[in-house]
């Protein structure tokens, strides 16, 4: 997923897609450690998604961290 599409998806959306996310890793991880895992470049996808979400999610609180500063 491109960090365009997750900026324009709300915070409860994101919190669904990073829920989501950790899931698939979790079950990923469990096929690699039984060596069932084919492709384990997912691994590596998957964890970049959630970085990027939970990037996008930082900025925005801090975006509206400064915008209660600035009412102040």
């Amino acid at each position: 997923m491109k960090p365009t599409e997750m900026r324009e998806m709300s915070e409860e959306e994101l919190v669904d897609k990073e829920a989501e996310l950790k899931d698939q890793l979790f079950k990923l991880k469990f096929q690699n450690a039984l060596g069932q895992l084919d492709n384990t470049m997912k691994l590596n996808a998957i964890k970049k998604d959630l970085a990027r979400i939970k990037t996008i999610q930082n900025e925005s609180r801090s975006e509206d961290r400064k915008e209660r500063k600035q009412d102040k």
